[in-house]
């Protein structure tokens, strides 16, 4: 069974836990269940769950979120994009799986914010009504 086939249970036994701030890594994939592509909502659902009980417990969780779900760069760079802007297209993906993470977050009422180490706004050009570019 692959990480699509089937979830990863999280569950820990809290009374016991030495460390009250962990790092939790998901990868892209692990988010799209078996649907192949993009995101499915009750693997997203799942992992937002569990992050709330540990939440609840007085845990501190930072999450690190892959985009391979969406994109992966070096295979991009394989099919033609320039090797860079795939690295970019793939980074935008993980910003995107972050804030369906959020979001179910959010629904749970577990306060969360995404973070990013770079600029994530300069992939687009601002577009003012009545601008023309030429």
């Amino acid at each position: 069974m692959g990480i699509a086939e089937t979830f990863i249970s999280l569950r820990f036994n809290f009374d016991n836990m030495e460390y009250k701030r962990i790092l939790l890594k998901l990868s892209g994939e692990s988010l799209m269940g078996n649907d192949g592509y993009g995101l499915n909502y009750e693997h997203v659902l799942h992992y937002a769950k569990e992050i709330q009980s540990a939440v609840q417990e007085g845990i501190q969780v930072g999450v690190v979120i892959g985009g391979g779900n969406i994109f992966r760069g070096v295979q991009g760079a394989g099919k033609g994009f320039e090797r860079r802007q795939g690295d970019q297209m793939g980074m935008l993906a993980t910003i995107i799986n972050s804030m369906a993470l959020q979001g179910v977050l959010a629904e749970l009422g577990v306060k969360a914010k995404v973070l990013s180490a770079g600029p994530t706004v300069p992939a687009a050009v601002r577009w003012l009504l009545n601008t023309v570019w030429m």
